[in-house]
């Protein structure tokens, strides 16, 4: 329950600042030529082959826009779709239908995007004991939607951000000294804050992966740029040692 709330409040922020942006002191195209209580219908037509997402998030959209407006649900987020199918119908004011439509196209176009190439991955891998991961790699600020679109293509969340996962890059790796003071710092820190954090840790050749497991204590290696051969090498190397192993 507290994930729904939490989630619903970070929508309607988002859509909040998405209305400064783009409608500011008034949508004057609509304010000029459509009454205030003229209504209006839309609906969304889907007009490429691939996976729906944004579905979920659009009627939440919509609700923290202008509670009024009625939204009809015709499709599924994951969804696999093809031209012409109609995702959803909307009834409501006009000014507003025509006020809210960019926004929610604009995210379920980047999230349908997102989840069909993500399922795209996820389907070449078929049944191989392997996930798609994503990333921190996002657009500022809507980093919550394009994740959400990974998991609606099949794909899974890596971390959220800094906080809620240890990961030692090669910058942190150098700034600290070598692999065994960045683990070892690490686990001294998590010790005395008391906090419960995976720790992964990033290597960029087979040596540095060797080192790793010397040090041991941690839960995660990623595997940097490492060519095919390397990679056989490296996990037959790990062999289960690591609770996961990630390539990059």
């Amino acid at each position: 329950m507290l994930q729904i709330l939490k989630k619903k409040m970070e929508i309607k922020d988002f859509v909040a600042l998405a209305m400064e942006e783009d409608i500011k002191d008034g949508d004057h195209s609509a304010l000029a030529c459509i009454p205030a209580e003229a209504r209006g219908k839309a609906k969304l037509l889907v007009k490429e082959e691939g996976i729906i997402a944004g579905i979920d998030i659009a009627k939440e959209i919509f609700k923290a826009f202008d509670d009024s407006i009625v939204f009809e649900q015709i499709l599924n987020d994951g969804d696999r779709v093809k031209y012409g199918e109609i995702a959803f119908y909307i009834e409501g004011y006009s000014q507003k239908l025509l006020g809210s439509e960019r926004l929610v196209l604009n995210i379920m176009q980047r999230m349908s995007a997102i989840a069909t190439l993500t399922n795209k991955f996820v389907t070449e891998i078929g049944e191989l004991p392997t996930k798609i991961l994503d990333t921190r790699k996002t657009t500022p600020l809507i980093r919550f939607l394009e994740k959400q679109a990974v998991k609606i293509g099949g794909g899974e969340n890596h971390r959220m951000g800094l906080y809620d996962m240890i990961m030692l890059k090669d910058n942190h790796i150098d700034f600290a000294g070598g692999i065994e003071n960045a683990i070892l710092k690490t686990k001294k820190y998590l010790a005395e804050k008391k906090i419960e954090l995976k720790i992964e840790i990033e290597t960029r050749n087979l040596d540095e992966v060797k080192e790793v497991l010397t040090v041991g204590g941690i839960d995660r290696i990623m595997l940097d740029n490492f060519s095919h051969e390397d990679l056989r090498t490296a996990v037959k190397l790990i062999d289960g040692n690591i609770v996961r192993i990630e390539g990059y």
